[in-house]
């Protein structure tokens, strides 16, 4: 089997850090970060990556614009997206699912469990 890959948007380092961490260290996948929508939309294009995990609340470009994007883009509309986020309730959950989201994983989440619950929306 090949290793996937991820795309990581998110604005925060932290974050950034912990989500390579994990799912290197638990499935072995390989963790490319992009800390705004336009650049994560970019390295979504150069990687083609096996996923997106992609913060909602980011500066200039949100999560939802961000999806989007690359949603209108057939290079990119394929490319299942995880949503991480602040927002538990689940008017807000629904709301990201109904945008297209594969998933929606709550902050802060556990990085040992992180990659399963990936695995568990992509039917990895």
């Amino acid at each position: 089997m090949t290793r996937k890959q991820i795309l990581l948007i998110d604005d925060q380092p932290d974050i950034q850090t912990v989500v390579r961490l994990s799912l290197k260290v638990v499935r072995g996948w390989q963790v490319f970060t992009a800390s705004s929508g336009k650049e994560g939309i970019q390295q979504a294009k150069t990687h083609q990556p096996d996923a997106i995990l992609l913060d909602v609340m980011m500066p200039e470009m949100d999560g939802p614009a961000t999806l989007a994007v690359l949603k209108a883009d057939p290079v990119t509309q394929s490319i299942p997206i995880i949503f991480l986020t602040a927002k538990a309730r689940a008017i807000d959950r629904k709301k990201l699912y109904e945008l297209g989201a594969q998933g929606v994983i709550n902050k802060p989440f556990s990085p040992t469990t992180l990659a399963s619950q990936i695995a568990g929306f992509l039917s990895w």
